[in-house]
Parts: structure tokens; C-alpha cells; sequence
């Protein structure tokens, strides 16, 4: 029995420094692996951002990277009207406290860059709390995700448990 507990303390060891030198390994990889965050952005061609974002219309996800600090990750996004909606979720849970970070990383320096089919955007995420079409926008993000919840979708922005951002250039 002695033996089988050190091997399985060895095991889950091994297994715990793998994922901490993958973790670390990831700060300095280009871009983000799916859920994972990744370093900068080392690739990509730099481009005016278009006026119209509708061309994303029916894309579940894009890649995009905080300046300070310079990581990425993958978000899901919404257009309406040709302007862009990026939504961060989870955000009043102890689960979404610990996983999302880059909305925090808003608050000091809204500057990001998008990284979409291997171009880059230099733009800004502006939190809305409110806004004219709030309603239909996150609507569409719970028909798109499937999170629809009962009653009035903008009490998710108001109570904090989502944080709606608008991609907007830079000023």
C-alpha cells in the first residue's frame, strides 16, 4: 500500500509540473491554444480595421491580445449593425473570478489588438453598461451560445455577472 501511495504522489506530481511548465510555456507561445491564454501575437499582419465587421457574422470565436499584459486568448463576439461585441461571462462567479482576468486588465489599458484569418487590428474595448439595443444584442449572444437566461438578458450586464464590451478604433 506504501508503495502504490508514493507512486501515485509521484504520478500526480509529474502531472502538476507538466501543466505549470505548459502554462508557463504558453505566456511566450503566439496566441492562445482554445481556452488556454497564450503570449503576443508574433504573426500577423498589421491592417486598418474595416468600417463594417459584418464579415464575422456566423464566427463562434476570435483571437485577441491585451497590451499590458501582452497576452491572448479566445473570446466569442457578436455583430449587430456591422460594429462588434465582445462579452466576458462568469465574471461574479469564484470559478470566473480566478479564470478571467483580461476584463480586469481593461480597466487600467483598453487597448487590444485582433487577431482575425491572420490579420491585426488595432482597436480598443469600451464596457458598456448600457446601450440602446443592450436587449437584442445580448439576446443574440444567448441565441449564438446558448445562455439564454429568463426574464430581461441586460440584469446579466447591471449585476455584474457579464461584462459587455464594444470594439471600437482606437482615439
Amino acid at each position: 500500500m506504501l508503495t502504490f501511495l508514493k507512486w501515485l504522489g509521484i504520478t500526480i506530481l509529474v502531472i502538476a509540473v507538466a501543466i505549470g511548465v505548459f502554462l508557463f510555456g504558453m505566456r511566450f507561445h503566439d496566441g492562445p491554444l482554445a481556452i488556454v491564454s497564450g503570449g503576443p501575437f508574433t504573426s500577423g499582419e498589421l491592417t486598418e480595421p474595416p468600417a463594417d465587421w459584418s464579415f464575422l457574422e456566423g464566427r463562434d470565436e476570435m483571437e485577441f491580445q491585451t497590451m499590458s499584459p501582452a497576452t491572448s486568448r479566445v473570446v466569442w463576439l457578436v455583430v449587430h449593425d456591422e460594429r462588434l461585441y465582445l462579452i466576458s461571462g462568469y465574471m461574479t462567479t469564484g470559478f470566473g473570478k480566478i479564470w478571467k482576468q483580461w476584463p480586469h486588465y481593461m480597466e487600467q489599458d483598453n487597448r487590444v489588438i485582433l487577431r482575425i484569418d491572420g490579420k491585426l487590428y488595432e482597436q480598443q474595448l469600451v464596457r458598456m453598461m448600457d446601450h440602446p439595443e443592450l436587449a437584442e444584442i445580448l439576446t443574440k449572444f444567448g441565441n449564438k451560445y446558448g445562455f439564454n437566461a429568463p426574464g430581461d438578458p441586460t440584469e446579466m450586464v447591471r449585476s455584474g455577472y457579464a461584462w459587455f464590451y464594444e470594439v471600437q478604433d482606437r482615439s
